[in-house]
């Protein structure tokens, strides 16, 4: 995975405990971060990080620390080509879970995912 780290005081934002914004492609090669009092939302760490901020519903989406990554559970309609909006869901919250788990271990944060509650609407559409 190439991982693209954006710091305005060119820090090295991983061995600090602030809170970090972090993109995951939805390929799962590619990942930029940055710290999150610098990125302020995550289009604006892609326009920092020189990268279209239009391509937004590219990435999986989190905030994390060393103890949780939260995540933007925003599942795109396009997802995948996928119509069935519960297969869609599905695969996007199956193919997120893998990237970010696989991205956060690639820069030795071992923590939980977590998919905030505002989030957890689309879960709705799987039923129980």
């Amino acid at each position: 995975m190439e991982i693209k780290i954006y710091s305005e005081q060119n820090e090295d934002i991983l061995s600090t405990n602030e809170p970090k914004l972090a993109l995951i492609s939805y390929s799962g090669e590619t990942a930029v971060i940055g710290l999150l009092d610098e990125g302020v939302e995550h289009h604006i760490l892609l326009e920092k990080a020189g990268l279209d901020s239009r391509s937004l519903d590219k990435y999986f989406r989190i905030i994390f620390d060393d103890e949780t990554a939260d995540w933007t559970f925003v599942c795109p309609v396009d997802y995948k080509g996928i119509t069935n909006r519960e297969k869609r869901i599905k695969a996007f919250y199956n193919d997120g879970f893998t990237a970010i788990s696989h991205f956060l271990s690639e820069i030795d944060y071992f923590c939980d995912i977590n998919i905030p509650k505002r989030y957890r609407r689309h879960f709705n559409a799987l039923g129980d």
